[in-house]
């Protein structure tokens, strides 16, 4: 499964380059890693085997890489992967050629593929979850495809709003479920239901993520709204994927927690307003996609009560009713596509005649809808029936949920009659629609599918027999459902016919439909859901002017108000407890020193009111801190802090050009005695809280285990294994902040969009004998060649001893982070030399491509450990003899490393593009330059 997903990664990563060399031709490049899926599942279901695999990523938080295929998960799988393939094969003829976009397009749909895949076939409820939110930022980039469409935005931020609360909702519960359970494994929670009063709360929480994925109300409104996605995005993640993950995770979950009352109460209901709700609001649509996207709704609901009444007989109906819907709906989206592509419209008011002109397409939507309104002999009938016949129990629950299914049946057969007859039919007064013929990628796809509709229904009852490792998994025997083209019960069978006569009623009377429809239309979810936005958003404006006046020592004071307050308190009023420290004075002279130094400076500090003294005031504090680092005997601490004030520094006097000139004191209006009092107290709070933890400490300390782990990892440096070896999975998050910090800070400075590329000097430069080397730079009246000659003469110098600090990391002072910075204050040296011309010369390279290169190459490092060694971050290593050299040693670290200070240089270069670049060139268009 792992080289599946992996495959998936590189095909999306490769899709823009495809795209550029193939055109839209390249769709049926990246078709391949489905249905290589597909090829691996049609292997699993002949082997009849479920297959797992399991590694270790993360177990102190229960987070393992542990993937099971089961028959519900190979369900699944054979739609993720047999719909992706198809349609990427679509997209090959439905997007135009040389098309805006397509590149990017290609891989995130193919990246929400393997998303999806992974979701499917997680035994992990974390790693479900982190597949589960891949799929919601991919379904947000694909829905928003059209960035100048403000239609498009909206309905992928209102998408990625909806379902990311019910994501961040489900994964609370997912961590009260797992540490109630014991265990993170999906597939040992379902065999041994943990008990206890926390699990229906952990139930009700994961249904609410599970609800809002799956479009069910109170959370539908997003999946019509999301129709202004393309059409293949639609096809695929509206009727074969991502609306399916919430039915999966509640069809995952009913053999163990169907039975709860909290269960039943959310789900069975809320499943039967759905249907209904949803298949109501589709006889009023005139577009086909949003018809359809509301007979989605309604469908999900149908599904949703299946799985969630949580018996044996609804789950064998529920999974007919889930490949069946898969395979009308995706075929009857992409029919669409085709009729919007050679018409030009989607408004059935406009459509007339295309039965005739488009015969074979006219074919595949009546059978993809006859299987949808649940006519023999399609596999939506046999899906039907055996849901009918499965809530036959003669309870009254059951038969109050038979009744809401048959009315939601009604609708269905009347909408699908709707759609036929608004794509295919005549038009009193309107002449028959042009159409121009589809190509035989585009009709293929939904004709297959159609067909599958067709040609699976005699094989039901192996079908059904194949599910049984999952229907059998619920309690009770049931009652004998079963799936077959005919079962030979009456009751199902009138019970399909009054559906199919109440839909060809409420058809022929359209016009009394709608105009009721009208009437009983109160309430717009769509509407009702900006109205909610707008009112949160003009709160959280209130709220911000109250708490947020734009005052940092406002805001600081209100830190050390709350940690004074509550700190003291726990002090004060807290356990008793002793103080058993070994208080010892100094170890060197240089230390108590170094101290008055500290104390000095931060004294300065608060009567200081010039913000460039300020800066460099600051500045001492941190290289104070370094020196007591330093004589503490740690000078790989002492360096890094260095390093990392000194590039500090930089930064600030970039940010205080923008800042106003003059004194800071008429911003502080809380008096200097007030301030200087709150700081003593939270200076004492903080050193008695440390000492306090400190005497209560239980365990052995750590520290003395470092020297043998970092033997033991092959380094003579117990930071830099610390670092990038024993916790590489701390320096690996760090990055990714630093870098999520980076993008966002400079990301402010831009007001329209990033820039790329720095310009260079207008007009011609003069080419002669020793004038080429200083071309690019500043304009003659800012120039001072002598810093620039020498920025040049030492940058490389500098560059190679950041290399040398980056090798000998391991066994010396240095490593990725400090020569990431090292190398990274060589560009600020040319910067500040000759502006942002002379960086565009230095670094040709943009700061986001060395971001990515140095994340790529961490990701990259772990990933090979888990394949490699079993165990993500693992370090592999090898001595290599080479003539000339001799030995060296080599290990997977040192790619890691690399990949720390590849990513620090790209972040450098950021900031100085931004905070230096973008703001000189602000300046220079204020003053007219």
């Amino acid at each position: 499964m792992e080289p599946l997903l992996i495959l998936h990664a590189v095909a999306a990563v490769c899709a823009p380059a495809l795209v550029r060399r193939l055109g839209r031709d390249a769709f049926l490049v990246l078709a391949l890693p489905p249905a290589c899926g597909l090829g691996y599942a049609l292997w699993v279901a002949v082997s009849g085997v479920p297959v797992e695999s399991r590694h270790d990523w993360a177990p102190a938080l229960g987070l393992g890489l542990s993937f099971r295929v089961d028959p519900l998960a190979l369900l699944m799988t054979f739609l993720v992967t047999g719909v992706g393939a198809l349609v990427l094969l679509y997209c090959s003829r439905y997007f135009d050629a040389g098309e805006e976009g397509l590149g990017r397009f290609g891989g995130e749909l193919v990246a929400f593929a393997g998303a999806m895949l992974g979701l499917v076939v997680a035994d992990n409820l974390i790693l479900l979850y982190v597949f589960w939110e891949l799929t919601t930022v991919f379904s947000y980039l694909l829905i928003g495809h059209d960035p100048a469409s403000r239609t498009s935005r909206r309905a992928a931020m209102q998408a990625l709003t909806v379902t990311t609360f019910g994501g961040l909702t489900m994964l609370a519960g997912m961590v009260v479920l797992g540490e109630t359970a014991g265990t993170y494994e999906i597939s040992r929670i379902v065999a041994d239901p943990p008990a206890g009063g926390a699990i229906p709360v952990a139930t009700a929480l994961i249904l609410v993520g599970a609800l809002s994925k799956s479009a069910i109300f109170p959370f539908s409104m997003w999946l019509p709204a999301a129709m202004a996605a393309p059409t293949p995005v639609s096809a695929y993640l509206h009727a074969a994927a991502m609306v399916k993950a919430g039915i999966y995770l509640i069809a995952r979950l009913g053999p163990a927690f169907g039975g709860l009352p909290v269960w039943q109460a959310i789900v069975v209901p809320l499943g039967l307003l759905t249907m209904v709700l949803g298949g109501w609001r589709a006889l009023r649509e005139y577009d086909l996609k949003r018809l359809l996207a509301y007979g989605t709704v309604s469908q999900l609901g149908f599904l949703t009560v299946l799985f969630g009444a949580a018996t044996r007989d609804t789950a064998i109906a529920g999974v007919a009713m889930l490949l069946a819907h898969a395979l009308f709906k995706a075929s009857l989206f992409l029919v669409v596509g085709i009729i919007d592509h050679s018409t030009g419209t989607r408004d059935l008011r406009e459509l007339s005649g295309l039965r005739r002109s488009a015969p074979w397409l006219c074919a595949t939507s009546v059978a993809a809808a006859a299987s949808m309104a649940g006519i023999p002999p399609f596999l939506g009938f046999v899906g039907k029936e055996a849901a009918f016949e499965s809530l036959l129990t003669g309870r009254l629950a059951d038969t109050v949920t038979l009744a809401g299914v048959v009315a939601g049946s009604v609708l269905t057969a009347a909408y699908s009659l709707r759609f036929l007859w608004g794509a295919f039919g005549d038009r009193p007064g309107l002449e028959p629609v042009p159409a121009h013929r589809a190509a035989a990628a585009t009709f293929l796809p939904p004709a297959l599918l159609a067909v599958l509709g067709l040609v699976a229904a005699p094989y039901s009852a192996r079908y059904g027999h194949a599910m049984e490792g999952y229907t059998g998994t619920f309690a009770g025997p049931g009652h004998g459902t079963h799936l077959a083209l005919w079962t030979g019960a009456p009751v199902p069978l009138l019970l399909s016919a009054v559906a199919l006569a109440g839909g060809v009623i409420l058809f022929l009377a359209r016009a009394a439909v709608a105009r009721a429809g009208e009437l009983l239309h109160l309430v717009d979810s769509g509407r009702a859901y900006w109205a909610v936005v707008r009112a949160l958003d003009r709160f959280a404006l209130q709220l911000t002017g109250v708490t947020q006046r734009g005052s940092l020592p406002d805001y600081l004071m209100i830190a050390f108000v709350a940690m004074a307050g509550i700190g003291g308190f726990s002090l004060l009023y807290g356990p008793a407890r002793d103080i058993r420290l070994d208080v010892v004075r100094w170890e060197r002279v240089e230390q108590p020193l170094v101290g008055v130094l500290l104390i000095a400076t931060a004294l300065i500090a608060t009567r200081v009111n010039s913000h460039i003294v300020l800066a460099l005031v600051a500045g001492l504090t941190g290289y104070g801190v370094a020196l007591l680092f330093l004589v503490h005997g740690s000078p790989d601490l002492a360096l890094t802090q260095f390093l990392a004030e000194t590039l500090s520094l930089v930064v600030f006097v970039l940010v205080l050009r923008r800042l106003p000139v003059g004194p800071r004191e008429g911003q502080l209006r809380v008096p200097f005695g007030v301030r200087l009092a709150l700081g003593v107290v939270s200076g004492v709070v903080i050193v008695g809280a440390g000492m306090l933890a400190e005497s209560a400490r239980s365990a052995v300390p750590v520290g003395s285990l470092m020297a043998g782990a970092a033997e033991e990892a092959g380094a003579a440096n117990i930071v830099s294994a610390l670092l990038v070896d024993i916790r590489a999975w701390d320096t690996m998050g760090e990055s990714s902040v630093l870098v999520v910090l980076t993008l966002g800070v400079t990301s402010l400075i831009f007001l329209r969009r990033r820039m790329y590329a720095l310009e260079r000097p207008s007009g011609k430069v003069r080419r002669g004998e020793g004038t080429h080397w200083l071309a690019a730079t500043l304009p003659v009246g800012q120039q001072a060649v002598v810093l620039e000659i020498v920025a040049r003469l030492i940058f490389h110098t500098v560059v190679l001893i950041s290399i040398f600090l980056l090798f000998t990391g391991h066994s010396s002072v240095g490593g990725g982070f400090a020569g990431g910075i090292v190398a990274g204050l060589a560009l600020v040296v040319r910067y500040l030399a000759g502006g942002r011309y002379e960086l565009a010369v230095a670094v040709p390279v943009h700061a986001g491509v060395l971001i990515g290169i140095g994340l790529l190459l961490s990701t990259v490092t772990a990933f090979w450990g888990l394949l490699v060694a079993g165990a993500p971050l693992d370090m592999l290593a090898a001595d290599v003899a080479i003539p000339l050299v001799g030995k060296l040693h080599l290990s997977t670290v040192l790619l890691f490393d690399i990949g720390v200070y590849v990513t620090v240089v790209g972040m450098v270069q950021d900031i100085l593009r931004s905070l230096g670049a973008e703001l000189d060139r602000q300046i220079d268009d204020e003053e007219g330059r």
